[in-house]
């Protein structure tokens, strides 16, 4: 799957090793400065194409065209009932601010979409404030903690979304 908006980054899924390295690297960056990294984040960033691929998710990469370096990405995860979340998805800090979270959002709707997702929902923070207002000009709501289809969820999500 590729994703081309004639943007500033191509986009991609998750095709080797380098890729699942960026991955980890620029969550890791995000999660560890604002939040705690959990045993979770440590155990789907270790290994996406185990936890994320191979359940039936993706992972996508932004990298700067010409198949530069990974400056931002995003992972869909794989829930029964063709439910997808919006997870992991992070910017480098040297390319925010130029439509690359915009292109991922994007991207991982019409991903969602070809893997015949029914239902695609997100969890944030209000620490994340440019993120939840991207995510709302992408056409998610709030809804409730008991509209999530898996009941230990991030104890840091305190916004949650899905796409209506």
């Amino acid at each position: 799957m590729s994703y081309d908006a004639s943007g500033p980054v191509e986009i991609s899924s998750i095709a080797s090793q380098s890729d699942a390295d960026a991955f980890y690297v620029l969550n890791e960056e995000w999660i560890s400065r604002l939040f705690t990294l959990e045993g979770e984040d440590r155990a789907v960033l270790g290994d996406p194409f185990g936890r994320i691929v191979a359940s039936g998710g993706d992972v996508l990469v932004a990298r700067e065209p010409g198949r530069g370096a990974a400056v931002g990405c995003v992972a869909l995860l794989a829930y029964p009932d063709d439910v997808f979340e919006l997870a992991k998805m992070a910017v480098a800090p040297a390319a925010q601010g130029r439509g690359v979270g915009r292109l991922l959002v994007a991207a991982a709707v019409d991903r969602a979409k070809a893997l015949a997702g029914t239902r695609l929902f997100l969890g944030t923070n209000t620490k994340l404030a440019p993120a939840i207002h991207l995510y709302e000009n992408a056409g998610f709501v709030g809804i409730t903690r008991d509209r999530l289809p898996v009941s230990d969820y991030y104890a840091r999500a305190d916004v949650l979304m899905e796409l209506m």
